[in-house]
């Protein structure tokens, strides 16, 4: 029967051409737009960890209540032991010390008089050799001009706050800025290179300098503001990481004392959960919209179709064929069209998301003031549910479809056959 049915529509190609096009389109911008959707998620998902909170974050309930200010102050004590006591705990998780800082950037001309200056936001960071903080953070591959920082007293500047004071490696830069106590703290830097992060929100002023300099500049000895765990393979598992804060909670949280540790997500501390849900539902309704438009048009197709075929069908009912059976013809030449539409379109989308995932688009023009943790350069992100969220919908979609045009089977009357015949 299916070989029947596949081999009318390949030799009536009328009755398949133009549904199986329109099939195909509607899957392919499915597949594509998840692909998308996909692919921007996960890109701010990366930025936001390996930036701002890893995919697990701990730090006192003092410093969580206002972590947007970076309260260093409200740190947590004792870094060294934490450290031991998570990595012998959690040793599938990495974990590492970060502290926050704001100050003023300072650069002096030759007579050591203040020439220019500019507010810089300041990460401070593990950058001994093969910490792996130089690949979350990207610095090898982000570095424009001069090197990595290999002794104490070096940073890296962001390339376009670089240009804006005018300074190169190899300059002196002055860092003037807050210790832990409250007091003024001031101290001489050596610019070792510069940095090109690829986002607006780190590349207008950002300094990355090594934990051990930030804490003898701010007074932190072994203390860091945040502890962040990132897992193994570096791919964010909400379900993972939820579980994974429940246990630290219970086992170290005290609500009764505010400098004691507390563990969130980055789903959590990020307010991203929001982006993803509303995402996931974006890409529902697109999907039923699409199921909805390819419904309606294959619909009116398939009653212009019915006309053409009116005599067809006439005769088939005239020799004996039931209506049922013709409906059910009908239906399963729907099913084929489906297939063959879905999967011209799943494969066009599958290759241009392929294109995008590999060589990106540049958003950056559309990103250059926002302060949101989001790579300049998004990528598509083909997955295996890219192809299955296109593929149903298309084959749902000619059913419908097929299944509206086809009631008219129902209403030919067998009385009139024959004088249809005549005419």
């Amino acid at each position: 029967m299916i070989k029947f049915l596949l081999k009318g529509l390949l030799r009536d190609r009328s009755r398949s051409f133009f549904p199986v096009l329109t099939v195909a389109f509607g899957v392919f911008l499915i597949v594509f737009l998840d692909a998308f959707f996909n692919g921007a998620l996960t890109n701010m998902y990366n930025a936001t960890a390996h930036h701002q909170t890893g995919h697990v974050k701990i730090m006192t309930q003092a410093y969580a209540a206002e972590a947007e200010q970076s309260p260093n102050e409200l740190a947590l004590l004792d870094l060294a032991d934490w450290l031991a006591r998570l990595r012998a705990e959690y040793p599938e998780i990495i974990w590492t010390p970060r502290i926050n800082f704001g100050g003023l950037i300072d650069i002096p001309d030759q007579n050591g008089e203040t020439r220019i200056q500019g507010p810089a936001a300041g990460l401070a960071v593990d950058l001994s050799a093969g910490s792996p903080e130089i690949g979350f953070l990207n610095l090898e591959k982000s570095l424009v001009r001069g090197r990595l920082p290999t002794k104490a007293g070096e940073i890296l500047l962001a390339e376009d706050f670089a240009r804006r004071l005018q300074v190169s490696p190899n300059d002196t830069v002055t860092l003037i800025g807050s210790t832990m106590h409250g007091s003024m703290a001031v101290n001489n830097f050596t610019l070792a290179g510069t940095v090109r992060f690829g986002m607006a929100a780190m590349d207008r002023g950002a300094i990355i300098v090594d934990l051990r300099d930030v804490q003898n500049a701010l007074d932190m000895q072994d203390a860091a503001g945040v502890l962040l765990g990132f897992f193994a393979d570096d791919a964010y598992d909400n379900q993972k990481a939820e579980i994974l804060k429940a246990a630290f909670n219970a086992q170290y949280q005290d609500t009764a004392d505010e400098f004691s540790p507390v563990m969130c997500t980055l789903v959590e501390d990020s307010g991203l959960g929001s982006y993803f849900a509303m995402a996931s539902s974006a890409m529902f309704i697109i999907a039923l919209i699409f199921v909805a438009v390819m419904a309606l048009v294959l619909w009116n197709a398939g009653l212009i179709g019915g006309l053409r075929r009116y005599g067809e069908m006439g005769v088939r009912l005239a020799i004996g064929e039931s209506k049922i059976h013709i409906y059910l013809s009908m239906l399963g030449e729907a099913v084929l069209i489906g297939l063959g539409g879905s999967i011209i379109g799943i494969l066009g989308g599958v290759l241009l998301g392929y294109w995008l995932q590999y060589h990106g688009l540049d958003y950056g023009a559309m990103f250059k003031d926002s302060s949101m943790m989001v790579e300049n350069v998004f990528r598509a992100q083909v997955t295996l549910n890219s192809c299955f969220i296109g593929f149903f919908p298309g084959v749902l979609a000619t059913l419908i479809g097929n299944a509206l045009a086809g009631l008219g089977i129902f209403k030919r009357q067998t009385a009139q056959l024959f004088k249809e015949l005549e005419n």
